[in-house]
């Protein structure tokens, strides 16, 4: 980690498609990982430090109004996985090490990389919402449930809240962070909705969160930046 100290921070926070989609940017690739990475002597110029990534979780490019395409990312369907739009190709490991260069070459000019990550809820929705991964699976563990016809509980303004503090859904977080610490070598995250975190399997707030405590004493997660949007869409 190249662990700038924050009060010396200037932090650029960008979306990875708008950055370079436009022609005016000059770069070969626009529109992604690789594009951004073209850009990096514009960064340097402007004397940012650390760069935050709007969400590049993998995401539904569908949730959105009939005729209209998601464009910012907040619908994650994997939190192991880079959106694959953002690749110059349609092989997902080729966009992968594409990722890895970008973060290293931000690195080698002297810059992090802080990713926007979205663990409160995702792109399923409630119960009119896709079958993608956790609802089949077992949807009563990876979301918050209410009432006695087990309605998803929404807490975010999406249809559903992650069950952050169930035992399954903390390691699932958990051990995300870690893999883009330890395999995609990112400095830090911006967690969006981060009082989810503190809200329990009943969807009370728990004054000693687990999967936050879970975070806090994982060695590997130790030295990252770790930055709260510190609300819930239900006023918490």
């Amino acid at each position: 980690f190249l662990n700038h100290p924050f009060e010396d921070l200037v932090i650029y926070e960008m979306h990875v498609r708008g950055f370079t989609r436009d022609a005016s940017s000059g770069v070969k690739a626009p529109g992604t990982f690789e594009g951004l990475r073209e850009k990096i002597p514009y960064l340097k110029e402007l004397g940012v430090t650390t760069v935050e990534l709007m969400p590049v979780f993998a995401f539904d490019s569908q949730d959105a109004p009939k005729g209209l395409e998601n464009y910012w990312g907040y619908s994650p369907v994997n939190f192991f996985a880079p959106h694959w739009a953002y690749g110059t190709t349609a092989d997902p490991l080729h966009t992968i090490r594409e990722f890895k260069d970008m973060v290293k070459a931000l690195h080698r000019a002297g810059m992090e990389v802080i990713l926007d990550v979205v663990y409160n809820h995702t792109a399923e929705s409630g119960h009119v919402g896709p079958w993608l991964n956790f609802k089949g699976q077992e949807a009563s563990v990876y979301y918050l449930m209410e009432g006695a016809e087990c309605a998803f509980a929404d807490y975010t303004g999406c249809g559903n809240t992650v069950n952050a503090n169930d035992a399954v859904s903390r390691r699932v977080i958990r051990e995300s962070l870690r893999y883009w610490v330890e395999q995609m070598h990112v400095d830090g995250f911006r967690f969006d909705l981060a009082s989810i975190l503190t809200r329990g399997t009943d969807g009370q707030v728990l004054v000693d969160s687990p999967a936050l405590g879970s975070i806090e004493v994982d060695p590997v997660l130790a030295d990252t930046k770790l930055i709260a949007e510190a609300w819930d869409a239900a006023g918490l």
